[in-house]
């Protein structure tokens, strides 16, 4: 490896550890891709612009070709930084960005319909059936996926596809429109490839394995090219009890024991008494991990193939075609199936403790149906198609002509119990119908197979349609340079056909929005280094707005200006202000799909001044979307400051104060089941529950939902006396207020062996405080819950063939309230190697490179929680030490 790719190893790789860093600190990245992809009339115009990012001519967060956008941030990730993280999916690379929701734990979705696809939030700002933080390919988006979600899944473009990511973490709707209010996120894969290469990797740690298999063929002829990749990739999956720190447990710590007590010897409970068996002795319990069978990361295997092709087609005039397809398909293991379920003296199996005619029966059905866990298979396919044309005017003006098209079919299955089959089996009347709890094995296995004969099953397709014309060139002259604008319109379509079946009763919905939009954007330098006086070196104005027209939801129009300011040539100031929204995704509105009114076993909040023998009384909640919601919106802005002194070669240095002020916040009131006694009293919560209903009161405020895991209302009160109704539907409530400071300072220098370099770069929040409604008082989330503090660390060398480095991963610990066990999380702190041996350079093997990754060398555990699975605050898949091998001809 050269020196000068040494150097881009070094700069990508603390822009992961940064994700605040100007495009600036990454000129040498940035700027060979940009004059790869740039025209002849752009590469003189980029000539003294070294540090310009370009997609296609076009930086991600501006649609001006040829310049970096102005007073924003933006990060710059390499093909060369993102083979050193070690990462096998695009998730895990995210994961590395300490600004993400993400960063440091292993992002694995849910096998449920509600968040099968695993979302990459920046800043935290929450999302619902949609994303705060926006997702591009190559500059375009990308159809979503799931069935209660419209995320894109990152995962469709594997990390060995990627040339580049780069991210702003600034909103971005002034050029992009809804969903970039955290920020942006722009993977951008292979241009124009000549060659074949092979990258292949193995990984191994305790009862763990990944291989990863990527391809790429490709041929560049002079007026045009062509490529096709393929990439494979699997790993197996990990379960709790293949990892110490996870448990329900928590005495050890001084916590509780929450393990279950449905359990495969069954626990029966008499008159508020408890016998366990198998001697069934009064006052005692059996106890289970059920976390031991559950993932923590699940199986996955990985298809995908991306193709490209651009041609020539006359003078000045380009035709580019983009084009991939995506299969994912994962099978999540997850909890025994269990029951709690009342045996009545009809049953001939039962054994009475005293005269009792019925007991209560609690127990798990791993002796019949086995301990591996239970199965809950999902697959998620997508494609999509962007073809542009593309015409160069003498003047220096373009037009781009764009269509992008794309879709995702998702499907999840979620194994369950029959609960009416078991109700009906505990209280059958003859041996070949009746369940036996006591000893599974003695049950008739017709009756268990209709007992498992349950899957809650989920289905989406989704779908996208763009159109687009933009338009750019120089204007006119000021006078530090040509002012440059860019002018554009685009209609988008988005669809979605969803369905669900929970057992024998489902929903169904189809729905599409319309979305026309119109944009601009002017950049103005008025000062530059032709024309520097005192005091100013440089100083560049810019701005941007956009105006959306929702079919569904109205219109918004978002503005955005910002400056860069150099007082002499190593300093640049740069700030920002804009406006920025998500539009409520059609999951959420009117193709939402998860409608009803479901049953829960106990209360979870029981409000003051009751009797504690409430909180065995049934509970009824309401789910859904919501066609009356509005868009979020927020205001954010920041202002930072880049370093690169000339007296000190190799040293570069940044930081950033943001500020968002996100408001109309789409959440669910989930205070009936984890506020406390307080959420009674708070006057905004009024409509979200109802105490003590009569069956008329519930009639009327469900509103002929569909009943869920019963048949009827009617037939739920006829057996039951319910405590309370909670509307647990998606409602504009909440917001959040969010400031604080990103940094990276690097140190990069070329020596006589080789190379070194060291970066250290993260974030830390200043403030953030939530609010529950409009009206609620602002609650301070870094008392409880948030860490301020994150980081990542990276210091590393080029010795002749070899390129090393070690990377310490930070993240920060944090307050919890609330629970008298435990005042605080630990922080989490990985140590990673990376190794690459250039085999060309060792005249061994032309083209050819050996690479290793050893992740958590120490093997150290995430913190330990008082609460879910025993441990929070990050995820590891133990000690994974991965080796790569890389063939190009």
């Amino acid at each position: 490896m050269t020196g000068r790719m040494m150097k881009r190893l070094a700069l990508a790789s603390a822009s992961l550890a940064a994700l605040a860093a100007p495009c600036s600190a990454f000129g040498m990245t940035g700027a060979s891709a940009a004059q790869d992809q740039a025209s002849e009339e752009e590469r003189d115009a980029l000539s003294d612009q070294e540090d310009v990012i370009v997609v296609q001519g076009v930086a991600t967060g501006t649609s001006i070709r040829g310049i970096a956008p102005v007073g924003t941030n933006v990060l710059a990730i390499d093909d060369s930084a993102i083979e050193a993280t070690g990462a096998t999916n695009t998730n895990e690379l995210l994961a590395t960005v300490p600004q993400l929701a993400s960063f440091s734990e292993l992002p694995a979705p849910s096998a449920s319909f509600g968040q099968p696809i695993a979302s990459n939030n920046i800043r935290d700002l929450g999302a619902s059936g949609g994303t705060t933080t926006l997702i591009l390919l190559n500059g375009h988006r990308v159809v979503g996926s799931g069935i209660l979600q419209t995320y894109v899944d990152p995962t469709i473009i594997p990390p060995g596809l990627i040339e580049r990511v780069e991210v702003i973490p600034d909103g971005g709707s002034s050029v992009y429109g809804s969903d970039a209010i955290g920020g942006v996120i722009n993977f951008i894969t292979l241009d124009r490839y000549d060659g074949f290469a092979l990258n292949a990797r193995y990984g191994v740690a305790d009862d763990y394995e990944t291989t990863e298999i990527n391809s790429t063929l490709g041929t560049d002829w002079d007026t045009g090219s062509a490529a096709i990749s393929y990439a494979y990739a699997w790993h197996s999956n990990i379960q709790g009890r293949d990892r110490d720190y996870v448990t329900n447990d928590y005495r050890p710590n001084g916590g509780i024991d929450n393990r279950s007590i449905a359990c495969a010897e069954p626990n029966i409970t008499v008159g508020g008494v408890t016998y366990a068996a198998p001697d069934y002795a009064p006052g005692t319990q059996n106890r289970c991990d059920l976390s031991d069978f559950a993932d923590i990361y699940p199986e996955e295997t990985r298809h995908t193939v991306f193709g490209t092709f651009e041609q020539d087609m006359a003078e000045g005039l380009t035709f580019n075609l983009t084009s991939y397809y995506s299969l994912r398909e994962t099978d999540l293991l997850t909890q025994p199936l269990t029951t709690n379920g009342t045996i009545t003296s009809a049953n001939p199996f039962f054994m009475p403790i005293g005269d009792e005619t019925s007991q209560s029966v609690a127990f798990n059905y791993v002796p019949v149906f086995g301990d591996d866990g239970t199965s809950n298979p999902s697959r998620f396919a997508s494609y999509g198609i962007t073809p542009t044309l593309t015409y160069d005017f003498d003047s220096g003006w373009q037009v781009r002509l764009t269509a992008n098209a794309g879709r995702s079919t998702n499907e999840t299955n979620e194994q369950g119990i029959n609960n009416v089959a078991v109700a009906n089996a505990l209280s059958a009347t003859d041996r070949d119908s009746a369940l036996n709890p006591y000893d599974l094995e003695q049950t008739n296995p017709a009756v268990l197979a209709q007992i498992r004969n349950y899957t809650n099953y989920a289905y989406a397709d989704q779908e996208l349609a763009e159109g687009r014309v933009a338009l750019d060139g120089p204007l006119m002259e000021a006078p530090g340079g040509e002012v440059r604008v860019a002018l554009g319109a685009e209609y988008r379509y988005e669809g979605i056909d969803a369905e669900i079946q929970f057992g024998p009763g489902g929903n169904a919905v189809r729905a599409s929005r319309h979305i026309a939009s119109a944009f601009a954007e002017a950049v103005v330098p008025l000062v530059s280094s032709q024309n520097a006086i005192p005091g100013i070196y440089g100083l560049d104005l810019t701005a941007s707005a956009r105006y959306d027209d929702y079919s569904d939801v109205g219109d918004t129009t978002n503005p955005k200006i910002g400056f860069n300011y150099q007082p002499v040539d190593w300093i640049t100031v740069r700030g920002n202000w804009g406006s920025s929204f998500h539009a409520p995704s059609l999951a959420d509105t009117n193709g939402a799909v998860d409608a009803r009114v479901t049953s829960a076993p106990f209360v979870f909040n029981l409000p003051a001044g009751y009797d504690p023998a409430n909180r065995a009384r049934p509970i009824l909640y309401i789910s859904g979307g919501n066609t009356d919601l509005e868009p979020e919106e927020a205001d954010t802005w920041s202002i930072g400051t880049d370093f690169e002194p000339q007296f000190l070669p190799g040293l570069r240095a940044s930081f950033t104060y943001y500020n968002i002020d996100f408001d109309n916040q789409i959440s669910v009131n989930t205070g009936g089941f984890f506020g406390g006694p307080g959420f009674y009293t708070q006057p905004e919560n009024a409509p979200f529950f109802l105490l003590e209903p009569t069956l008329e009161e519930a009639i009327a405020y469900t509103d002929g939902l569909r009943a869920d895991n019963f048949p009827s209302l009617e037939s739920f009160f006829t057996a039951n006396d319910p405590f309370a109704i909670y509307d647990l539907r998606r409602y504009n409530r909440g917001g959040v207020q969010l400031d604080g400071i990103d940094f990276q300072i690097g140190y990069n220098r070329d020596t006589d062996f080789g190379a070194v370099f060291a970066n250290f770069g993260g974030t830390y929040t200043l403030g953030r405080e939530t609010r529950e409604s409009a009206s609620a008082d602002p609650v301070d989330n870094l008392e409880n819950g948030y860490t301020d503090f994150n980081s990542v660390t990276i210091v590393g060398a080029e010795i002749g063939p070899l390129t090393s480095s070690v990377t310490w991963t930070h993240a920060g610990g944090y307050p919890i309230l609330g629970d008298p066990s435990q005042d605080e999380v630990g922080s989490f702190d990985l140590l990673d190697l990376y190794f690459k041996l250039d085999l060309e350079r060792m005249d061994l093997a032309e083209g050819a490179a050996l690479t290793l990754n050893v992740e958590n060398i120490f093997d150290e555990d995430p913190p330990y929680r008082n609460a879910d699975s025993g441990y929070t605050n990050g995820g590891t898949f133990g000690r994974l030490f991965t080796l790569g091998l890389r063939y190009e001809f």
